[in-house]
Formats: structure tokens, C-alpha cells, sequence
């Protein structure tokens, strides 16, 4: 079996331009050959290199406006013919065949254009031929071509070959193949999709067909662990600064994107700090930058290396108060031009620019040897949904607590209790066995930042089967409580409220969280 294998030729045909750059530069500094076509070639030679055309390299121009420019037996035979066989290799030279040892295509964007609302012909002329020909052709012949398959791969790409000096295994090989064959089956859903309309013929499921291109990751959640994104992280953010994202960077801006839906863009500025997918600091404010100094407060230990996430323009001064902070990632809608420079003084920093884009309504999870999937929790319960079962109420700024600290519950590994004030998250109880546990876990991180929790709230994800949580939580000063209810013991620790004079909302909705 063939190992590292060294990219003397390439070529590329990509419809968008952004990002290439860099890895233009790479394959100029390691003496490779390119091949390319129009727009693609005329963007490399911008750059400074050296092309060859495609249709010098097979004596025959692009015809039908385009439609034609590659399919060919000079630009396939260079990609397919098999370098370990003596008779491939024979027919190569006869035919005067030169190996193509790289092939970087992006599809044209037939998603975007039906979603564009753009008429029939210019959708149809948005199906890409020539590009798909190419990947499965190249991803075919892992063996001996490296292929890639969307503009999300370029960064991860030039880092590879600039670490393998242009060389890269037949693991990489295999691992980019796969996600190209994963891009080309989704581009052919989507295609299936639009044309099969009104012929009555089905679609295929969302748990059979990957929903976009397969980008390849360094690894997993452990360097022992292959992974890959599939998707389309462009249509939802742009990323303005830093690395390429990791499988462990994805997992948590998927939970800081989901929690930060709680607080819209048109509400209070609210700063959310999260580290393992849950949230060590949140906090709403009059600006950014109090909301900010208030999250990192609740936890300023745990959010070192975290992700966070805003709802408004990152401003200056808040730029200048982030960047006091080793995070790995930060979210926003949008940054404020004189601050953008304080943030990428860091090289590693990540920085994302969220889109306004609907994200899916089912989730899936692969389990023993299927596919679960439910409906997203997309309910949360604000005060006209509580109902007062203690002879106390809550005072409106308990109340206004109360609805802060459940939005953090609900996304909060089960069991979990969160304590708050208005507009601050002062501790929670994350992931553990006993809720109990997880109350003791919260007072004691409470008190060890210093917070005070006399008059402070709680939330729970989930009901009470013993009065105890009520017990010690008045213990330590907390005034008022919300929870779903539904235990047959309800009324032992509703009876447990009453004694210490706090007051206890039921909302009936349970908020787990696995």
C-alpha cells in the first residue's frame, strides 16, 4: 500500500476565490506544477503563478459557454491512471498523459441559487458537471491523488502540506476522498431534490444523506479519533480571524449559539462564556462591556481557553477588555472596525462573524446501531407561564431572576441547578449523578468567587424528589426557586418553601439535558 506520495501537479477549478490564496502560495513555494481553467486561472496568475491552461494541456478549447472544459482523457487519464501499474503508467506516456497528483475543485453553488429564488435556467446552469466529474475522480483514485472538496478545506489543507513538505499520507489521502464523495452526495440530493419536484418521487432521508461538504478535522474529541464536519459553516458564519475550527471548538459554539438564542440581538447586551458546552459565565447589562466583566466574575478560572459569545457589535472597549483573556473562540453579529485590530493581535484567536441563518428544528444522534432523533427544545417558560405554589411569591426582580436562570438551565448538563440574580449567573451544578450534588457543587463555586447568595434564586432542569435541594438552598440564602414539578413528593418540598419563607414557581416542563 502506497504511503506519502509528493504533489508534483494540480489542478484547481473552484468557483469561489476567497481563501485560496494562501494555498496558491504553498504549492508555488513547493515547485508544483498547476493546471487550471477562466476564472481560476486568470485569480492564480494574479497571485504570480505560472499556470497551464487546461485546454493547452488538452488541445481542445471550452465549448457550449463553458459547459465543456475538462471532460477530457488528458485531465481524467492524468488523475485515474494507477501509478503502482506498470501498464497505466505505459498508456500514460504513450499518450502523452501527465499525472495530476492534486485536484481542488468548489462546486458551483447550486444550493445558493435555488435558495436565491433565481429562475429554472439559471438554476439548471448551476449544476455542476465538470466538478463533480472531477472529485469522484480523484477521490476514486485516493491511492495516489489528494483531492479537495470545498473552500472550507483550503486552511487545513495548506497546513497539511506545508508539515508534510508537499507529501501527504495515504491516510489524508483516504480521509479527504471520503469527504469528497460526502460533498458530491449532497450536491446530488440537492439537485434530486429541486428537479425531483411534482414527479412524486421522495427525497432521501436527512439521516441517510449528509446535509453538506464533509471537512475534514485535525481529529476528534482526541487526537486518536478521525472527524469531520458536515455542513456548511460559511452560511453561518464568517470567520474573520484565527485556526481552522476543531471538533471540540465546533461542539462548543454549537451550545454558544444555542443558548445565545435566548437573549435576541434585540434585547438587553448579553455575553455568554461558555467551556465543555456549558456555560461558566452569563450575564445581561446596560452595555457589552459590564455584561461581559459580570459573566467572566462568575467563573473567571473556567473561562481561560473558553468560547464566548455576544448578542451585539463588539465594541472597543469591550475588545479591549476581552482580549485581557486567553479564549479560543469568540461570536458575534458583528465587530466594531477599531476593534477587530485589538482582537487579532492574537494569531490563534478564532474569530466568527454569526450570520442571521434558521438552524435545524431535528436533532440526531447515532446510538448502538441506528439513529436517534427528536424535535430541538425550542420552549422556554417565562413568568406567565409560572404558577406560584408557596403561600410567598416572588418579587418582580426575583421573578425577572427566576427567568434568567432558567433560560441557562435549559442549556445545562442534566442534573443540573443554576443560581442567579438579575442579569447574572452566580453558579451552577453541571452533569452530576445527584441533584444535590449539583446544589452543593453551585454554593460552593458561588462562594468561592465570592458571591453572596442571600436573595439570591435557583432553577432546576428537572423536579425535586425530596425536600432536601429546598433545605439546603435556603440554607445558604436563596429566596426563590423554579422547577417543572411533577414529583409525587411536590408537596414536601413545596411544605419545605413555606417553612424558610421562600417562594417556589412550577412551570411543568421538564429541560434535560444529556
Amino acid at each position: 500500500m502506497s504511503a506519502a506520495r509528493p504533489i508534483r501537479a494540480a489542478l484547481l477549478s473552484v468557483y469561489h476565490k476567497d481563501r485560496l490564496a494562501p494555498l496558491v502560495a504553498t504549492l508555488r513555494r513547493l515547485g508544483v506544477t498547476l493546471y487550471s481553467t477562466g476564472g481560476t486561472q486568470q485569480f492564480l496568475e494574479e497571485q504570480g503563478a505560472e499556470v497551464t491552461a487546461v485546454e493547452d494541456l488538452t488541445g481542445f478549447p471550452e465549448v457550449f459557454g463553458g459547459r465543456v472544459k475538462t471532460l477530457h482523457p488528458k485531465v481524467f487519464g492524468g488523475i485515474l491512471h494507477r501509478r503502482h501499474e506498470a501498464s497505466d503508467l505505459a498508456q500514460a506516456e504513450q499518450h502523452g498523459i501527465p499525472p495530476i497528483d492534486l485536484v481542488v475543485v468548489d462546486l458551483y453553488p447550486f444550493e445558493e441559487t435555488v435558495a436565491s429564488g433565481a429562475p429554472e435556467q439559471d438554476v439548471i446552469e448551476k449544476i455542476d458537471i465538470g466538478g463533480i466529474a472531477l472529485l469522484r475522480a480523484a477521490a476514486k483514485n485516493y491511492r495516489d491523488v489528494l483531492v479537495v472538496s470545498s473552500r472550507d478545506q483550503y486552511e487545513a489543507v495548506t497546513q497539511l502540506l506545508e508539515e508534510t513538505n508537499g507529501s501527504p499520507s495515504y491516510d489524508d489521502r483516504r480521509r479527504y476522498a471520503a469527504a469528497a464523495f460526502a460533498a458530491t452526495s449532497h450536491y446530488d440530493t440537492e439537485i434530486f431534490k429541486y428537479v425531483s419536484q411534482g414527479t412524486g418521487l421522495a427525497a432521501a432521508s436527512p439521516v441517510t444523506s449528509p446535509q453538506g461538504t464533509a471537512t475534514p478535522l485535525r481529529y476528534g474529541e482526541n487526537p486518536h479519533q478521525a472527524g469531520s464536519f458536515i455542513g456548511d459553516l460559511g452560511a453561518l458564519f464568517d470567520q474573520l480571524h484565527g485556526k481552522q475550527l476543531s471538533y471540540n471548538n465546533l461542539v462548543d459554539v454549537d451550545a454558544a449559539v444555542q443558548l445565545m438564542r435566548e437573549f435576541p440581538a434585540d434585547g438587553a447586551p448579553a455575553v455568554a462564556i461558555l467551556k465543555h458546552t456549558n456555560a461558566c459565565g452569563v450575564a445581561q447589562a446596560a452595555s457589552l462591556h459590564e455584561a461581559y466583566t459580570n459573566a467572566l466574575a462568575c467563573d473567571p478560572v473556567s473561562a481561560f481557553g473558553g468560547v464566548i459569545i455576544v448578542n451585539k457589535e463588539v465594541d472597543l472597549a469591550t475588545a479591549q477588555e476581552l482580549n485581557k483573556l486567553f479564549f479560543e473562540v469568540l461570536i458575534a453579529p458583528s465587530f466594531a472596525e477599531d476593534a477587530l485590530p485589538v482582537l487579532q493581535s492574537k494569531k490563534n484567536r478564532i474569530l466568527l462573524r454569526q450570520k442571521p441563518v434558521s438552524l435545524p428544528n431535528k436533532l440526531f444522534k447515532t446510538l448502538l446501531n441506528g439513529v436517534i432523533e427528536q424535535d430541538a427544545d425550542l420552549q422556554t417558560e417565562t413568568a406567565k407561564d409560572f404558577r406560584t405554589v408557596t403561600k410567598s411569591a416572588p418579587s418582580p426582580d426575583e421573578t425577572a431572576a427566576l427567568e434568567f436562570a432558567l433560560k441557562i438551565c435549559k442549556h445545562t448538563k442534566s442534573n443540573t441547578i443554576v443560581l442567579a440574580r438579575p442579569g447574572q449567573l452566580l453558579a451552577s451544578g453541571v452533569g452530576q449523578t445527584s441533584r444535590v450534588d449539583a446544589l452543593r457543587q453551585a454554593i460552593e463555586k458561588a462562594g468561592s468567587f465570592g458571591f453572596d447568595l442571600h436573595g439570591a434564586v435557583m432553577a432546576s432542569d428537572a423536579f425535586f424528589p425530596f425536600p432536601d435541594c429546598v433545605e439546603i438552598a435556603g440554607a445558604a440564602g436563596i429566596r426563590a426557586v423554579v422547577q417543572p414539578g411533577g414529583s409525587i413528593k411536590d408537596q414536601d418540598s413545596i411544605d419545605a418553601c413555606d417553612r424558610l419563607g421562600m417562594a417556589m414557581m412550577l412551570t411543568g416542563v421538564r429541560h434535560f439535558k444529556h
